[in-house]
């Protein structure tokens, strides 16, 4: 709840003063708009690569944890099937 808080007082603060420093802009509205526009494709191109990345990630550690369970239940089925044999023989 606290770092929504502040993740909430962070945005409005940010807010705040992108509108104040675009009232405050020693150029023009044009050359301010293409500079937001560059900006705003900059972000929107990180985020689209840092999506990917955490994607890329994601998988690779599921496909472990596929490979892990694989591993635990190949393990688990030799030690039942040592088990029965011990059990036949008795």
């Amino acid at each position: 709840m606290e770092s929504l808080k502040f993740f909430a007082a962070f945005s409005a603060g940010m807010a705040a003063g992108a509108v104040v420093a675009l009232l405050y802009a020693p150029q023009s509205g044009t050359r301010t708009r293409r500079q937001l526009r560059r900006g705003y494709q900059d972000a929107t191109d990180y985020v689209r690569d840092a999506a990917g990345n955490v994607g890329n990630q994601a998988e690779k550690y599921l496909k472990k944890s596929r490979d892990a369970v694989g591993d635990v239940m190949d393990s688990a089925q030799n030690l039942a099937t040592g088990a029965r044999r011990v059990v036949s023989f008795r």
